[in-house]
């Protein structure tokens, strides 16, 4: 997985410059927010917004709901794979 370091930002550093993070979105269409070293959020210029970010997003939105899936049902599928 490709992570475009320069578009993250810590929460921390969020709550405390939004203006940064404003411009920053601005600059770049989207900034991903991280807590605790993990993506907590993100925020977006809805007007950059294209179809080929939408689309990044949505897969983004997938693997993170396969990830927490998996850490809940793991030993489930597990089970079922066999």
């Amino acid at each position: 997985m490709l992570i475009a370091t320069e578009k993250i930002i810590s929460v921390t550093e969020a709550n405390q410059n939004f203006s940064k993070l404003a411009k920053k979105a601005d600059t770049d269409g989207y900034v991903m927010i991280f807590k605790r070293n993990k993506p907590a959020y993100v925020m977006f210029d809805v007007d950059k917004m294209t179809a080929a970010m939408k689309e990044e997003f949505e897969k983004m939105h997938m693997r993170l709901m396969s990830e927490q899936l998996i850490a809940e049902y793991g030993e489930a599928y597990g089970k079922l794979a066999k």
